[in-house]
């Protein structure tokens, strides 16, 4: 057993009131480094665990937080490529109206054409426009699970659409058009002499017997609308039709060993008043015409887009309402995580300003207590001075 050192009574009581003035010091300072006058279950077990329990059901509030604001950002996402995909309908519509306003069977396939580049375009919008993997423009395998609780019992489910493909009679429901396709026919030009001669570019146009001076030809699309004529005289030469068909939107003739050649990228039809021309040399290019051929399709084109734009209104504002449940939730539970963590905060945190002027006091309560220690000391020192 340990040798026992013997204090007198005064000195064992200014010690052990240093003792205790130590202890509640480092508690003061614990209290002020942490900012929390509980941090452990030792120092109030009720607030303790009540605390924790808060703060547990703050972080986890917080994670779906940073869930909400990420498909937020899907939906905005969504919502942009539905604008921009409202923008190339209506580029497609002005296409068809433009078409609609020719008569030119070229100038309709031209544009025919262009509209399906647009149609092309918003496929590739609709597949750009996901975010983070998600798109809810992309059809299947995109819908959307917005959680809003702890315990997932209160949730959004937002459904995907799809415009990646705009055929799709779920989707936008809009057609490729049908371009149009050029084709040729030919027109054998002999010398009515022989019959079996070829006319050269500067020979006379009379000199083949189906030709007279004073016939017109005519040219006529598949429609039967008249898009040029030309009018055969006496001095009229091969060079003279090629030249006509050339200047045809569309169209072209090429004159080789006698045989004119007409390529167009229509159906192009060449008639003439003549009736021993229409019987034997009457031609028609082969091409074929595009979707905007009439006027009748084209208006079911204008029909089908107006029919594709409510849809992507409907679908905006779909979107639209489901954005404004997330970031209501959003507000609601980033307050609900504020309120958690101040109701926490009130059972743990200390009082800075108090625990200063106790520690404070404490310092000043240790300097009287090594004093009087020091005196008792001092004191059991004189009695021993008398031996």
């Amino acid at each position: 057993m340990a040798d026992s050192i013997n204090l007198s009574s005064a000195v064992r009581s200014n010690l052990n009131a240093l003792q205790a003035t130590s202890k509640m010091m480092t508690s003061v300072q614990e209290k002020l480094s942490t900012g929390k006058q509980v941090n452990s279950a030792l120092d109030n077990p009720n607030s303790f665990f009540t605390a924790k329990g808060l703060e547990n059901r703050a972080n986890d509030l917080s994670s779906l937080l940073d869930d909400m604001g990420q498909s937020v950002q899907t939906l905005k996402a969504a919502d942009k490529g539905i604008e921009a995909i409202s923008d190339l309908v209506d580029a497609a519509k002005a296409k068809a109206n433009q078409a609609s306003q020719t008569s030119s069977q070229s100038e309709r396939s031209q544009y025919a054409s262009e509209y399906n580049e647009l149609l092309t375009q918003i496929e590739d919008l609709a597949k750009d426009s996901g975010y983070k993997g998600k798109n809810l423009l992309g059809g299947t395998g995109n819908d959307l699970s917005v959680t809003f609780n702890e315990d997932g019992s209160s949730s959004l489910a937002i459904s995907a659409v799809d415009f990646t493909d705009t055929t799709s009679s779920t989707g936008l429901s809009l057609s490729d058009l049908t371009e149009a396709t050029s084709g040729t026919s030919t027109i054998a030009l002999n010398t009515a002499a022989t019959g079996n001669a070829a006319l050269t570019g500067g020979n006379l146009l009379t000199d083949d017997a189906e030709f007279t001076a004073g016939d017109t030809l005519t040219f006529t699309d598949s429609n039967g609308t008249e898009i040029g004529s030309f009018e055969i005289t006496d001095t009229t030469t091969v060079d003279d039709l090629e030249a006509a068909i050339d200047d045809i939107d569309g169209a072209s003739a090429d004159l080789s060993a006698g045989v004119l050649t007409t390529t167009s990228d229509f159906k192009l039809s060449i008639s003439s008043d003549n009736a021993g021309f229409n019987s034997n040399a009457a031609v028609t290019t082969d091409g074929t015409d595009s979707s905007f051929a009439t006027d009748s399709a084209i208006e079911d084109t204008l029909s089908d887009l107006k029919k594709a734009q409510d849809t992507l209104r409907s679908q905006a504002s779909t979107f639209g309402t489901n954005l404004s449940i997330v970031q209501s939730r959003q507000d609601f539970t980033n307050s609900m995580i504020n309120t958690l963590e101040e109701g926490a905060g009130k059972l743990t945190l200390a009082d800075t300003n108090e625990e200063g002027a106790n520690l404070l006091a404490l310092q000043t309560q240790q300097s009287l207590a090594s004093t009087s220690l020091s005196l008792a000391a001092q004191a059991d020192q004189n009695v021993l001075r008398l031996f």
